[in-house]
């Protein structure tokens, strides 16, 4: 077996090696840092939200007390503001597209922001002080796996405009969402979350394109190596191997007229040649003694 070929069958066992390892430990990895990302991203949105609702409390609901009276106008409520921003922002960026937001309350005015029971459990969780927000996991659905990002919604003073009694309530309220829901609330009680979800398919897609990606160029890398390696073993070991391999059998055929191979560097290639050449005038020497 050629030297070439054995350096060849060597170095793609340790391609193998390299690739199954790094193929593992990069997979892992990359799955963390897109879950991570999906983490900051949906902590992101939830930030945002409460921008906007504290912007809404303070900006926009006093501007609208007069005209509550004639008319409600749901831009005034907190919530309502930042759901929309968000829905927005998912509009308007493909990234948030499969990010779902939602705020559900305990005790909602609209009966459409009622907690799902996981969700409830979140909810009392907080309020029991029993965790630490934000919360963040994972879930099963029956449309797949998804992640999820909650932190506790908490009743500001601006919200018991409406909230606090049916009785202080603004009438136009009354008139579209009824007396019996979404009162009753006190400052700074938790009353709900914030939700963020998201497909665990969107995390391992990242994932995985990153990993393909990775994976593409330590090949190519791999393989650019692995080329240029066997083209300095062929210049630096192979070639000139083989040319004193063709002089050694020369010589033991008896052909003394064959030059010296002249190696340049100081390495066990010229000094192997060196010894070559003392060998064959040592032989040269001993046959000329022999002949007389």
């Amino acid at each position: 077996m050629k030297l070439l070929v054995k350096f060849n069958l060597v170095f793609i066992a340790l391609f193998a090696i390299v690739i199954v390892v790094t193929g593992y430990i990069s997979w892992g990895m990359l799955q963390r840092n897109a879950k991570q990302e999906v983490y900051e991203n949906a902590k992101l949105m939830i930030e945002n939200a409460l921008a906007v609702r504290s912007y809404t409390n303070e900006r926009i609901a006093p501007l609208l007390e007069t005209q509550i009276k004639y008319e409600f106008h749901p831009e005034m409520v907190s919530a309502f503001s930042a759901l929309q921003v968000i829905e927005r922002l998912k509009q308007q960026n493909p990234e948030y597209k499969q990010y779902e937001y939602r705020e559900p309350t305990l005790n909602p005015t609209n009966l459409n922001d009622k907690p799902a029971d996981w969700e409830r459990d979140i909810i009392g969780a907080f309020r029991a002080g029993a965790v630490q927000p934000p919360v963040f996991g994972e879930r099963d659905t029956p449309l797949g796996r998804v992640v999820y990002l909650s932190k506790p919604l908490t009743a500001k003073a601006p919200c018991l405009v409406c909230h606090s009694t049916p009785a202080n309530a603004p009438v136009t309220m009354i008139q579209i969402y009824g007396p019996n829901n979404g009162f009753g609330w006190k400052v700074n009680e938790i009353i709900g979350a914030q939700m963020v979800e998201v497909p665990v398919l969107l995390p391992l897609a990242r994932a995985r394109h990153a990993f393909v990606t990775f994976m593409s160029s330590l090949g190519a890398t791999l393989v650019a190596a692995g080329l240029l390696l066997n083209l300095m073993i062929w210049a630096l070991i192979v070639r000139p191997v083989t040319r004193l391999s063709q002089l050694a059998d020369r010589v033991s055929l008896g052909d003394f007229e064959a030059p010296d191979l002249v190696m340049s560097g100081r390495d066990e290639i010229r000094a192997l040649a060196d010894a070559l050449a003392r060998m064959r005038r040592s032989v040269e020497e001993a046959m000329k003694l022999l002949r007389e």
